[in-house]
Parts: structure tokens; sequence; C-alpha cells
């Protein structure tokens, strides 16, 4: 079972809001995940990104891989 943090799409149609998660890279974009580790909101000017960094940094020490979009958001 390898772990990944990416993101879950939620909110209304059209109107989406994004929460970054820890989850089996097996289960489904909107399913079961282990932890919500932050949040990205697209639609706001600028964009809002926020994010646990302890949490992130614990998961990444444990193994979890961040997908290519995660990895940007994080950058920034």
């Amino acid at each position: 079972m390898s772990v990944k943090i990416r993101l879950a799409r939620f909110g209304a149609k059209k109107r989406p809001i994004y929460r970054i998660v820890v989850a089996d890279s097996e289960s489904p974009r909107d399913g079961k995940f282990l932890e919500t580790v932050g949040t990205y909101n697209p639609l706001l000017d600028p964009v809002e990104v926020s994010f646990k960094g302890e949490r992130v940094k614990y998961w990444i020490d444990q193994g979890a891989i961040l997908t290519d979009t995660v990895k940007n958001l994080l950058k920034k």
C-alpha cells in the first residue's frame, strides 16, 4: 500500500474547492482518505492555499509521495 498526498474535489458544480488529503494510492479521488492536511481554493484572486506544515512533513517522512499538482502548490 503506497500513500499519496493529493487533491480531493469538493464544492458545488462549477465552484470547486479542493482538500489536500493523504490517501491510499488505490482509493478513488473523492473516496476514503487517511487525513486532511490542507485546502486549495482556485476561485479566489489570488488563489488560497493553506496546509498543515507539520503534518505534511510527517507524512513525507513516513514515505508518502506528493502528486505533481500538490508539489507545485506547496512550492508557492
